[in-house]
């Protein structure tokens, strides 16, 4: 049984920002050196105690250096007090920022040197996981050449079998009510048609919203926690399975 630390809702993360690779701000959590890595992208929010405490959760229970780059910067991240938009306003805002500065074609350039550097630097197998804008920019990486070695997406936005379609590593998927579940389900059917099919993993959190397993989450919530717990402990698994 895999054990891990308990999740607070009130929460200082235990790892350090710091430049790597080609990012100047990395919140680098974990062993300082281990054989394997893991990358994490956060969601529009940038980084937010909820998302750290997940990443410290799997670099711990793992005992595997998790990365989780600024793929905005020098941009700021969306304000999550505009979140979900509710003016017209607010609806362009989020609409202007997902064409430029999370602009998911520039993000997945990115990622994948990110990947490569980390494997250029000595890691014999590289993961990486993705949240809400972050789950489409680590699905689309994981297809032809890829230099990781599986892929997990929590409440991914823009989901399309098209990009699962692609994959030449095993996915995990975790997905909200929020997202559609007719894509879900073509999404399981079309990995489990891989050989790769027996490393995937899939729940369908239809009792939660997008975001409860990052920015957005409630950790005061009783049914938020106990959810967010079950998915990092899916998420720890899948890696578990891929990685070591």
């Amino acid at each position: 049984m895999l054990l891990y630390p308990p999740v607070l809702s009130d929460y200082q993360p235990k790892g350090a920002i710091k430049p790597f690779a080609d990012f100047q701000k990395v919140y680098v959590t974990g062993p300082a050196t281990s054989d394997n890595a893991i990358v994490c992208i956060f969601d529009i929010f940038g980084f937010f105690p909820q998302t750290q405490q997940g990443a410290d959760i799997v670099a711990s229970t793992l005992n595997t250096t998790v990365y989780m780059p600024d793929f905005f910067e020098p941009d700021a991240p969306f304000d999550i007090a505009k979140f979900p938009p509710k003016t017209d306003q607010q609806k362009g805002d989020l609409q202007a920022f997902f064409g430029s500065t999370a602009n998911p074609s520039a993000a997945i350039t990115k990622l994948k040197t990110f990947g490569e550097s980390l494997k250029a630097n000595g890691s014999k197998r590289v993961g990486v996981y993705g949240m809400c804008w972050g789950g489409k920019v680590a699905v689309s990486s994981g297809g032809e050449s890829t230099p990781f070695d599986a892929v997990a997406i929590l409440h991914p936005a823009m989901l399309s079998v098209d990009d699962a379609s692609k994959l030449t590593v095993p996915l995990g998927m975790y997905v909200s009510g929020d997202e559609p579940v007719d894509e879900y389900e073509k999404i399981v059917d079309v990995v489990s048609k891989k050989p790769f099919s027996d490393k995937c993993d899939a729940k369908n959190y239809s009792n939660m919203f997008h975001g409860w397993g990052a920015a957005r989450a409630d950790l005061k919530n009783e049914e938020n926690l106990k959810e967010f717990e079950d998915v990092y402990s899916r998420l720890v698994s899948f890696f578990k399975s891929t990685l070591v």
